[in-house]
């Protein structure tokens, strides 16, 4: 494998550095991101490089890129990030967690980050640069469409469909055979038992604080 430069200097960035480094022994030459955001000239120990320039530095034959960057404006920045390394050249890599469970029907995509105790079953597909964070299930024959944001312990049953660009909140519960439109948001905690268009909002009501005192409880 090519060594790898990651784009982004946040929390996820870190996360994709250690996972890439760590699980798959591959070398991380490098960050970037746009010049206007540039925080030093080091992140983590190695160079912190504009984006605008990285061909100087790194052309797309030496490394392979990385995007690890959110769900920003409902992952159109993520998506537009790795639409320009393609258009430079860069092969986008993919991270998919060793402790995941798939089988032989999986294919990983450009930009796939797919963490620790996901269960993707048979015939599920998933999109170009789609993050699953951790302990999700992946129902049979479930699609998954570009550029989504999957958050914890999500339960997508057999026969979903996710349109793209959708987040999905943690401990939601998608039932079997429910289409998700495009670009939804779907809150914590939310039960989707039927189809949603485009551009649905489902938010859950926060669990309220009771009107007493942990220490008047006579019993825990």
């Amino acid at each position: 494998m090519k060594p790898l430069v990651i784009f982004g200097h946040g929390e996820i960035a870190e996360l994709a550095d250690y996972y890439f480094r760590e699980e798959e022994r591959r070398e991380v030459v490098a960050f970037t991101v746009d010049a206007a955001f540039l925080p030093g000239p080091e992140v983590l120990g190695r160079p912190m490089l504009a984006f605008e320039t990285l061909e100087e530095h790194f052309p797309p034959e030496a490394v392979d890129l990385f995007v690890a960057i959110g769900f920003s404006r409902l992952n159109t920045l993520r998506r537009a990030k790795v639409e320009a390394a393609a258009a430079r050249g860069y092969r986008l890599a993919s991270y998919v967690s060793a402790r995941a469970s798939r089988f032989k029907t999986f294919t990983p995509g450009e930009n796939q980050f797919i963490l620790e105790d996901n269960t993707i079953q048979p015939f599920a597909t998933i999109g170009r640069n789609v993050t699953l964070w951790s302990g999700n299930h992946i129902g049979h024959h479930a699609r998954i469409g570009e550029d989504c944001f999957i958050a914890s312990h999500v339960v997508v049953s057999g026969g979903v469909t996710i349109g793209p660009r959708c987040f999905v909140g943690v401990n939601v519960t998608i039932r079997d055979h429910v289409t998700i439109g495009a670009d939804c948001v779907l809150g914590a905690g939310a039960v989707v038992m039927k189809s949603l268009p485009d551009r649905s909002v489902l938010i859950t009501p926060p669990t309220e604080i009771a009107k007493i005192t942990s220490d008047q409880l006579r019993r825990i």
